[in-house]
């Protein structure tokens, strides 16, 4: 594919003063709404609309209301002062009213609005000491100039410097500047959908002729939505087989270290778990290289699924890898795994940033020599001297901490190796086609047999003498707690602070030796002290903020305490609550909120309350707060699309999906007549990474 955009575009992608009305400082402002060229303004459509339709009578309209009316000029009232404004009284069929100015030249005025002449005018309505009132008509015509004024007037977003006036004028001449462009959408599809062509749409969606046009589901927004979908799902399938394009290799076991696991262990396997494992034994026997995601919600038993591919890489006389974000997930990896990796005579070994001298420097060589069968790491083993014998797979773990170019790294350790990511946070559907539409996705959505429910329970911080007190019973009959501190701002220092105090509290009504305290702000050395001291029993409660959020694993602990928990998303509050549970103890987490709570605030926590399907949890954030609060908007990689949403969209894209792998199945170089209409499609919608991915030809 050329690397260069279609001429057929450049009028699109031209500078803004090339639109009519549209100067270099309107062009400066037009930067608020995100506008940049007059691309853009075809994708940034009315959010509403005004009704100009005509009335007989301004005579019962409410304060706010926009009216339309015939009016004869009776006279003006002058104002004989500065300060003072010049009042036009006006009749129409049935009353007078008066128009206001409050600003401009009393010339100018009665020229615009001479007395006895019949005129159309169009305002708002406000009502001053029971007078009807227009202050400054939006619209001042001639009756048999009606024809000019639409029916249905559309309203655009604003930035300061833009007016609709400029707003309208600059879109509809954007929209004459938009060729008809061949169609990219699938004739079927369309046709069952009865979408209209990309121009018709824009037309439509731009100039309404009802409330329903301006509607998301009206067909032209669909359409719309639907080619941003489609752009996007085009991108991530191309790279998906750009990646599945790289040579890979097959790696086939012969079961015998997975079958000692699996006897070993004193549960079965969750028939999710089965399912994820035939995925990756399926991948891995594959000569194309793995590009998978392991999706599990809290407690759901990722680890051994990670496991199990692990030992297939063994089997197959290799090397895996699993990479955690933090030494705390990594030892916690370590700590799981090592008895079962004992239990099928595999070497395992730990690498962190912590192994300096004569111990790292054995590490390496038992790895370089393929001594060491499985890592588990951090970081540390992105270095240029960690050299592996036979890399055949790298597993990442809690893959949003990691960039897709870290993930690479670690994959280009091994010749052609294998990539598995994986996380603990439960992503919406449509989050993750939006995300993750470049990978194969394996969900564990069942939790292990004997994994006890936990007991959430709602209470006001007005109540935090009572928690205590029964904390300390609790402490007193063994059993040990978390409790986190609430985030009290952007700030991790005023986060910090409110920890300290709540680690003072506890310390002073539980005991001096009894509360340990780990935050962010610490070094990890201390950290994991403390961590170690609360796993071995020798700390009863642990005061945190959000470090314990993911991966830590002390099965004694069975209470958690989570302060203003109206604070946290509910992604991270359930992530938090997954801590507890994983003992043979009854768990219960404690939401600790500051009364009143509002609407939303309220059903949040009670959702917590009522389930314990993160799915479910994650669906109902992405609701309640959208898709840039619930991830993060930072660290997201969630795209933005100017008309389609990912919230209440996920059928359409899920759609897009589905016709983008099926066309690159058909047409992987584009060179059919819809595969040239859609690269003008990707050069439109901005998708320089696709362009870069079709093979030129």
């Amino acid at each position: 594919m050329s690397a260069s955009r279609p001429e057929i575009l450049f009028p699109l992608f031209a500078g803004l003063e090339t639109l009519a009305g549209v100067g270099p400082k309107t062009a400066k402002s037009l930067s608020g709404l995100s506008v940049e060229k007059p691309r853009d303004l075809l994708f940034t459509l009315p959010h509403a609309l005004i009704d100009r339709r005509r009335i007989d009578t301004v005579q019962g309209a409410r304060s706010g209301d926009v009216v339309t009316v015939e009016i004869t000029v009776l006279r003006h009232l002058v104002p004989n002062r500065k300060g003072l404004p010049h009042r036009v009284f006006v009749q129409d069929q049935r009353t007078e009213f008066q128009i206001v100015f409050f600003r401009g030249a009393s010339d100018w005025i009665e020229k615009q609005l001479p007395v006895g002449e019949t005129l159309l005018v169009s305002g708002k309505v406000e009502l001053y000491e029971a007078q009807i009132q227009i202050p400054h008509p939006d619209h001042i015509l001639a009756v048999d100039r009606e024809s000019e004024l639409p029916h249905f007037e559309p309203v655009y977003p604003l930035t300061a410097g833009v007016t609709q006036k400029i707003m309208a004028k600059a879109c509809a001449d954007a929209i004459d500047k938009t060729p008809d462009f061949a169609e990219w959408i699938d004739p079927h599809l369309r046709s069952r959908e009865g979408w209209p062509s990309f121009r018709t749409a824009l037309l439509t969606a731009h100039n309404p002729l009802s409330i329903d046009e301006i509607s998301p589901t009206s067909a032209a927004h669909q359409r719309l939505a639907y080619d941003e979908f489609f752009a996007h799902q085009l991108t991530l399938a191309l790279a998906r087989t750009s990646v599945k394009s790289k040579p890979g290799r097959a790696s086939i076991g012969d079961g015998r270290l997975r079958a000692q696991v699996l006897k070993a262990l004193a549960f079965k396997p969750t028939g999710a778990q089965g399912r994820a494992m035939d995925d990756i034994q399926a991948d891995l026997a594959s000569p194309e290289r793995m590009n998978r995601l392991l999706m599990g919600d809290v407690g759901s038993g990722k680890t051994l699924v990670a496991f199990m591919a692990l030992l297939i890489a063994v089997e197959s006389g290799g090397q895996g890898v699993l990479m955690a974000p933090t030494e705390i997930l990594a030892r916690q990896h370590l700590a799981d795994l090592k008895p079962l990796a004992e239990q099928a005579g595999v070497v395992l070994e730990l690498l962190t940033g912590r192994d300096k001298g004569k111990e790292r420097k054995a590490k390496l060589s038992a790895l370089k020599r393929g001594d060491i069968q499985i890592l588990v790491g951090t970081h540390a083993v992105f270095q240029e001297d960690v050299i592996f014998h036979d890399l055949r797979l790298a597993i990442v773990d809690e893959q949003h901490r990691f960039g897709v170019t870290q993930r690479m790294a670690l994959a280009d350790k091994g010749r052609f190796s294998d990539v598995l990511v994986m996380t603990a946070t439960p992503i919406p559907r449509s989050l993750s086609l939006a995300q993750f539409g470049d990978m194969d996705v394996s969900i564990l959505d069942e939790k292990p047999a004997g994994r006890m429910a936990i007991k959430t329970a709602l209470s006001s911080t007005e109540r935090i003498d009572d928690v205590v007190a029964h904390l300390r019973s609790a402490v007193d009959a063994g059993r040990q707690a978390y409790w986190v501190c609430p985030l009290v701002g952007e700030s991790e220092v005023m986060d910090l602070v409110a920890a300290e105090e709540r680690f003072k509290h506890l310390r002073a009504a539980l005991g001096e030796g009894k509360v340990g305290l780990v935050h962010g702000q610490m070094a990890s050395e201390e950290k994991d002290r403390t961590m170690a001291a609360f796993a071995t029993g020798q700390l009863a409660v642990l005061v945190a903020t959000t470090v314990i959020e993911v991966g830590v694993n002390v099965p004694n602990a069975s209470i958690m305490v989570i302060e203003r928990a109206e604070h946290f998303g509910l992604a991270q509050l359930h992530q938090l609550r997954g801590r507890v549970g994983r003992g043979s103890v009854a768990s219960t987490c404690l939401l600790l909120y500051q009364a009143p709570l509002s609407e939303t605030g309220r059903r949040r926590l009670e959702l917590l309350r009522e389930t314990e399907d993160g799915f479910r949890i994650a669906e109902e954030d992405l609701v309640m707060r959208g898709a840039g609060d619930l991830l993060g908007t930072a660290q997201s990689g969630v795209p933005k699309f100017r008309i389609a949403d990912i919230e209440t969209q996920s059928a359409l894209m899920a759609l897009a999906q589905n016709d983008a792998r099926k066309f690159l199945l058909d047409d992987p170089k584009l060179k059919s007549e819809r595969g040239q209409a859609v690269r003008v499609l990707l050069w439109l919608m901005e998708k320089d990474r696709a362009i870069r991915l079709i093979t030129v030809g």
